[in-house]
């Protein structure tokens, strides 16, 4: 039977309290989206003189912004009154409910821009939840006192920032709106709202405090955060998870990416060469003359050369073994030119030996020392006696830092097969630029460096499993094709294929950020199915435990009836009627089995409960004459009990397989941590740290041979607080709660990330490197 709302209110609610609580926050409310409201047109037309082809969009988007203001300020408003109205009825609104609408299954796809916005006004929940939770905290237990003891949470405190989020997403919806317009209104509520929100609900939580109302609740003062140290180790980067900048900004001709900073300082401390924080003063001017046509770098870019190049030399008889370019090159009378050099690295680059594919495809064999052995083989194509022969120091330098640049991002990054095939054809061009133009390890915008931060992330665990994934690895073929077919020694060629490849790649992350919404979608219905799964299971085995039913009834019970409870939760929430009607059905049928075993004569048994039977029985697909034989069968059963005659008694007919989706899993190696690890074994403050990670926080994981792979913090779920993590591709690959991630971090398996791009951070395990061998030398 379906459950009758209870019009007049839930018992022991203070009508004068809420009243005066509603005045007290839904106006402030409406009014500061409504003042927000007003300043978007400027924005939207501020945009649209930067936005380039999506102009006309913002424009049309500023002018139904001043159209429909109106209708815009009064479905906020709208949505606002009708939660708080259904919290003076006793009957808070769920905000999840409301915003995943009438769908069938809780698992559907909807429209693109509607999961977009979706999307988007759950993170604007988010934040204002993280940002305000302990006044929230005391609002939802006040505000539950009030309205007659009921227990709020987030998702049913009509003021909460989930409802809020709702508000936001209604006010817009029957806006004439590009999707990438509507999603800017959403980002600028975000930011513009979050401070006067944050007044109403302190405002509120103070007045129904004055009114007496959980008085004993005094808001506390958030403890001051303790300045962070310069100097992080990994385990301290977690404080925050912040990103290391680099010498200033990017592009500055004076500046350096981030690893030199931490090289500089390092090599200050051992040479005192470098001083300063971060190594931008020198002692003296130091006159570089690597740049072309002799124009000389700044002082810092040089100097940062001139310790490379030192370090270099001190490790190299560490780093070489007996039949090493050097060995063979001792007392040998003439260096190569560098168009001898570079007429053999353009053979190399157009034709690469069998021995240097075989070493791009190895883990063990250094590329430095292989490049160097074909650049003196190669010679002799030149007409060039080997035995007379050996490289320029400056050379040597060169290949050496792009071979070992070149190891570290293949052993490091999560590159296999064609995408570590096409990354390993770069070398050649790249130890050729190393050549022509050194500032390439020393200034961030340099486009040679800039074209392989971007073919790294395109190829970047890209195992071309979608057709997404192929065409972007075709785009990757097709780039490197043309750069090792059309480079000479003119630059410029960086600069236009970069320039190509970004607008692709732009286009291609629009898809990635799709694929992540929809991750996140599935991720939500499938814990919410999980979450139905429990309270189906729960409410069996609270009524029947280990009772010995009649075998029709366990059967009726353990299957159909736990499958359509399971789907009523799904669709309707913990609380909805029809879940109450099943709950019924379960204790009804229950009861007659126990008047069946009085020996009751003559009941006409579940008459009453015919109607829920048949509804049961079609969730499960089965229906007309097929549901009145289990129904008869159901009957049957009773009666024989009744009568002591267990002939009477029957099996159901064989009912369809109906199988629900399978619950969520975790799909990562890097969640892998073995049966002897003991997960209770973890840092609390790590476990803290995690619970307050921003959205789109990015760490790495590493897998048990070493391997890193970055991850982005897609959505954190509401109803398990697990964290959904995707890759570079939007998709899911690890799903964890905060304890098992602090236990990641304990073994050495998950670490802040530091997004310098693939150079830069392949060149920081470059002098890590050196830095561990220069330490054996000394």
């Amino acid at each position: 039977m379906i459950a009758t709302p209870n019009v007049g209110g839930h018992p022991g609610r203070d009508p004068a309290l809420l009243k005066m609580a509603r005045e007290a926050v839904l106006p402030g409310l409406v009014e500061s989206f409504s003042t927000v409201l007003a300043r978007f047109d400027d924005v939207l037309f501020d945009r649209a003189g930067t936005a380039g082809a999506s102009q006309l969009l913002f424009l049309d988007g500023m002018r139904e912004l001043r159209r429909r203001r109106e209708d815009i300020v009064s479905g906020f408003r709208a949505h606002l009154a009708q939660a708080w109205d259904a919290l003076e009825r006793g009957e808070p609104l769920s905000a999840e409910a409301t915003l995943a609408g009438q769908i069938e299954d809780g698992l559907s796809l909807v429209p693109e821009h509607v999961l977009e916005s979706r999307l988007a006004v759950r993170n604007f929940a988010t934040v204002l939840l993280r940002d305000f939770k302990p006044v929230l905290s005391r609002l939802d237990r006040r505000v539950g006192v009030i309205a007659g003891g009921l227990e709020l949470q987030a998702d049913t405190n009509p003021i909460s920032p989930e409802h809020l989020g709702v508000a936001i997403h209604e006010a817009f919806a029957d806006c004439e709106l590009a999707p990438e317009v509507r999603l800017v209104l959403i980002k600028l509520c975000e930011r513009d709202l979050q401070q006067p929100i944050g007044k109403r609900y302190e405002y509120l939580d103070e007045q129904l405090a004055a009114a007496g109302v959980m008085p004993q609740m005094a808001a506390r003062r958030p403890a001051p955060r303790a300045p962070s140290p310069p100097q992080r180790d990994d385990r301290d980067a977690f404080d925050g998870f912040e990103t290391e900048a680099g010498l200033g900004a990017a592009g500055d001709e004076g500046q350096a990416p981030a690893w030199a900073r931490r090289f500089a300082d390092r090599w200050a401390e051992s040479r005192g060469r470098l001083q300063g924080s971060g190594g931008a003063q020198v002692e003296q001017a130091a006159q570089d003359r690597y740049g072309e046509g002799g124009e000389s770098l700044g002082g810092n870019q040089g100097m940062l050369l001139d310790a490379l190049h030192e370090l270099l030399q001190q490790t190299r008889h560490v780093r070489e073994d007996a039949t090493s370019a050097a060995s063979v090159a001792v007392g040998q009378q003439r260096p190569l030119s560098q168009r001898e050099m570079m007429s053999v690295l353009s053979l190399l680059q157009a034709t690469p030996s069998a021995t240097l594919r075989a070493a791009i495809g190895e883990d063990g064999e250094s590329l430095a020392q292989r490049l160097k052995s074909e650049v003196l083989s190669g010679a002799t194509r030149l007409g060039v006696d080997p035995a007379q022969a050996r490289l320029d120091p400056q050379d040597e330098d060169a290949i050496d830092l792009v071979g070992m640049l070149f190891d570290v991002m293949l052993d490091e990054r999560d590159l296999e097969g064609r995408s570590r095939e096409l990354i390993g054809r770069l070398v050649v061009p790249f130890v050729k630029v190393a050549m022509l133009d050194r500032r390439m390890f020393v200034q961030k915008t340099h486009p040679a460096r800039k074209l392989l931060n971007s073919l790294a992330e395109a190829c970047e665990g890209n195992t071309g499993e979608s057709q997404a994934e192929r065409v972007l690895m075709g785009k990757v073929e097709e780039i490197i094709e043309r750069l090792v077919a059309e480079f000479n020694e003119n630059l410029a060629i960086f600069l236009t294929l970069e320039e190509e490849f970004r607008d692709f790649l732009t286009q291609h992350r629009r898809r990635i950020e799709i694929a992540e919404r929809r991750a996140a979608e599935t991720q939500r219905g499938q814990e919410k199915l999980e979450m139905a799964r429990q309270r189906a299971s729960a409410e069996l085995d609270r009524r029947i435990g280990d009772t010995t039913l009649p075998q029709a009834i366990g059967e009726f019970l353990r299957q159909p009836w736990q499958h359509h409870l399971t789907l009523t939760v799904l669709r309707e929430g913990e609380d909805g009627a029809s879940v109450g009607e099943a709950l019924s059905l379960a204790d009804g049928m229950l009861e007659e089995v126990a008047e069946a075993r009085r020996h009751i004569v003559g009941k006409p048994w579940l008459q009453a409960w015919h109607p829920a039977l048949r509804k049961v029985f079609a969730s499960v697909g089965v229906h007309a004459d097929a549901a009145t034989s289990a129904i008869d069968a159901l009957h049957d059963t009773l009666q024989g009990i009744a009568e002591s005659r267990p002939e009477l008694e029957r099996a159901l007919p064989e009912l369809p397989q109906v199988a629900l989706p399978s619950p969520p899993t975790q799909e990562s190696a890097a969640v892998e941590l073995g049966s002897k690890v003991d997960v209770s074994d973890f840092d609390n403050a790590d476990a803290d740290r995690f619970r307050g990670l921003e959205i789109g926080t990015w760490l790495d994981f590493v897998d048990k041979d070493g391997k890193v792979q970055a991850g982005k913090l897609s959505w954190v779920s509401p109803i398990s607080q697990r964290l959904l993590f995707v890759n570079r591709r939007g998709v899911r690959f690890c799903v964890a709660s905060p304890e098992e991630l602090a236990v990641m971090v304990r073994l050495g398996r998950l670490r802040a990330h530091i997004d310098d791009g693939a150079f830069d951070s392949a060149m920081q395990g470059v002098i890590d490197r050196l830095d561990t061998r220069n330490a054996t030398v000394h």
